[in-house]
């Protein structure tokens, strides 16, 4: 399975429908992973293999689908702009509630995972992305400083957002 790929930047066409994603990213984890569900799924048949040819079919398959669905639901992360929001994972925060938008290369973003984070921040981190975006949050009622992002394209989602911030 490949990793998705950011959608490619809008054509005139497609900015004119507000329906029409301007960023559309899904965090898929890395085939190395899809690797590691079938050694599970194996680990799973061997355990049960003293068991009968009955019981290892079914450790195999057992282990394999329970490893399969933990590990695509952990990669089916998606940010998106779109409508006027940004969404994030179960997150949909309005781009008007939202400041100016910092591309963070890999080592600044270690930096904001680990000893300048805030633990109020929303943060949508997927180890397997070394890039993020980190986006201010300027709604007063809002507790949230900012959200932090996991991205592949961050050039391309602090654009996105700063594209509809200034549609708005």
């Amino acid at each position: 399975m490949q990793p998705s790929a950011p959608s490619p930047a809008p054509s005139p066409e497609s900015s004119a429908s507000p329906a029409a994603p301007r960023f559309d990213e899904r965090l898929t984890v890395p085939g190395s992973w899809w690797a590691i569900v079938v050694l599970l799924a194996l680990s799973g048949g061997l355990v049960t293999f003293p068991l009968g040819t009955v019981a290892t079919l079914g450790g195999l398959i057992v282990a394999g689908v329970a490893a399969g669905v933990a590990v695509s639901s952990y990669g089916s992360a998606r940010i998106r702009v779109v409508a006027g929001s940004l969404v994030a994972g179960e997150a949909r925060v309005p781009v008007s509630a939202l400041g100016a938008a910092e591309v963070l290369d890999e080592e600044e973003a270690r930096a904001w995972r680990a000893h300048k984070a805030d633990p109020r921040a929303f943060m949508l981190m997927r180890s397997y992305v070394p890039r993020a975006v980190r986006i201010e949050v300027t709604d007063p009622a809002d507790p949230t400083p900012y959200l932090y992002l996991s991205s592949r394209d961050p050039e391309g989602l602090a654009a996105a957002v700063e594209a509809v911030r200034g549609e708005a």
